[in-house]
């Protein structure tokens, strides 16, 4: 039998056999709700419903309720928007590409990851009607035959790629999440003892028997929808970027937008992804199936994203320099000494200082870490945003019309509320779904499991 080199750390800790990983990554599932749980879901649905309801007052006022005036006419809302679809792309990237390339490090955190990926699609498009001031007719972005009205979409505009591209890559993430988890649902199925558990798990699951030719039908879907994915992953936050680098507003037409934003959304998707997996570690107790080595090699990523992103920046610093614009220039020096400069450093620190601490293994093996450095770089890829947005925005060409940008309760509210509707449908999904790929992870036990190691 194939054994990995002595050197690898194992994915897999403790002597485990099948059964045993099926009890431990299904209980969560089959056994009772903890009070940490209810605690937690009760302050998120709160939150939630919070943020629901600053939704329907914008809705029904008009976006005239945000802080947005004649100089800055984009800001919380498109800032927020860039920060979910950001998140959103980790997501695809974890299960498609590790996939494509045979890693075995996927199989823990591929399923929060996945989750993670539909959940801030979602909270992305809340604000893409949102900002339409008039919701009801957000149908009109579809290629929608003219027996609706004459409706004659700008098919030059990428804000209409960005319809396609994020429609097409939602889509294909939920057919690709729910695909690995109809295995697992047969196993819930197949364990549950209640019988409304039994039935609701077998509809789920869509009559899975688990036979040679499901699991080789089921590969090679799963390798099909991880090629489609693969591409979508990097065309969707490309089409995002050009929503700005289209335009002839210093600061935002460079070429090197595509790439930069790509790292940076797959830079914040990871930091999220450690975010959640960290929590779900802790509180179902999956310290065996979620390890160091977990936590260690998306840090790596996150360390060499974080570089990526920092290059980018000082390359747009030296773009502005050799290009002799002034307007260019100052949009520059406005970011970094201007009345928003605390939130140029603020982005600084927490996306290409901070990170580099993870060149140090005893470091990037710590899970606090880990944790509280997750924090800072999505608050920082935050800021990124709003510094981008705002600072570019609230200086212009006319120097009478210069204006400072300062959110309402609206803005802040509606924000915290896409945050607890995020972590509301996260913690639904760990309750009644398993947060760790269960049937793939048995797959490795044999290669990756510490009692099997030579």
């Amino acid at each position: 039998m194939h054994k990995d080199s002595k050197i690898r750390e194992p994915l897999i800790y403790g002597v485990k056999s099948y059964k045993q990983i099926s009890d431990d990554i299904c209980r969560p599932v089959e056994g009772k709700a903890t009070k940490s749980w209810y605690i937690a879901i009760t302050f998120t649905s709160i939150v939630a419903l919070w943020g629901l309801g600053l939704l329907i007052y914008t809705i029904g006022t008009g976006i005239g309720v945000w802080g947005l005036n004649t100089t800055v006419g984009w800001a919380w809302d498109i800032t927020n928007f860039v920060w979910w679809i950001g998140i959103g792309h980790a997501g695809t990237l974890i299960s498609a590409v590790l996939l494509l390339f045979r890693q075995r490090w996927r199989m823990g955190i591929n399923r929060s990851a996945e989750a993670m990926t539909i959940f801030a699609v979602m909270m992305a498009g809340t604000y893409i009607l949102a900002h339409m001031g008039r919701t009801w007719l957000a149908y009109w972005v579809l290629p929608l035959p003219n027996q609706f009205g004459s409706l004659w979409q700008n098919f030059n505009s990428a804000l209409m790629w960005d319809v396609f591209a994020i429609s097409t890559y939602l889509t294909v993430s939920i057919v690709f999440w729910y695909l690995g988890l109809i295995p697992d649902f047969a196993t819930i199925r197949d364990r549950a003892i209640k019988p409304m558990m039994k039935k609701i798990y077998g509809l789920l699951s869509f009559g899975w028997s688990g036979d040679i030719k499901s699991w080789i039908r089921m590969e090679e879907v799963s390798l099909v929808l991880a090629g489609l994915a693969t591409p979508l992953v990097f065309s969707v936050h490309s089409i995002v970027s050009t929503d700005f680098a289209t335009s002839i507003l210093p600061g935002w037409h460079t070429t090197i937008f595509p790439p930069y934003f790509v790292a940076g959304a797959v830079f914040s998707g990871f930091a999220m992804v450690q975010t959640l997996v960290l929590i779900a570690r802790k509180l179902y107790k999956l310290e065996g199936y979620i390890t160091i080595k977990h936590v260690e090699y998306m840090n790596i990523v996150i360390i060499i994203t974080g570089s990526m992103v920092g290059i980018a920046y000082l390359t747009e610093l030296f773009t502005a320099w050799y290009s002799g614009v002034e307007y260019e220039q100052y949009a520059f020096l406005n970011r970094a000494t201007g009345p928003y400069w605390w939130a140029y450093w603020i982005m600084m620190t927490c996306n290409v200082i901070s990170p580099q601490i993870f060149w140090f293994k005893k470091l990037r093996t710590s899970l606090i870490v880990s944790f509280i450095m997750a924090l800072f770089v999505n608050i920082g890829m935050w800021f990124e945003r709003f510094v981008l947005i705002v600072t570019s925005l609230h200086r212009d060409y006319l120097p009478s019309s210069w204006e400072m940008f300062h959110p309402t309760f609206v803005d802040i509210g509606f924000f915290v509320g896409t945050l607890g509707i995020f972590f509301t449908l996260y913690l639904l999904f760990a309750r009644f779904f398993p947060v760790v790929a269960l049937n793939e992870t048995k797959s490795i036990l044999k290669t990756t499991g510490a009692d099997f190691k030579e």
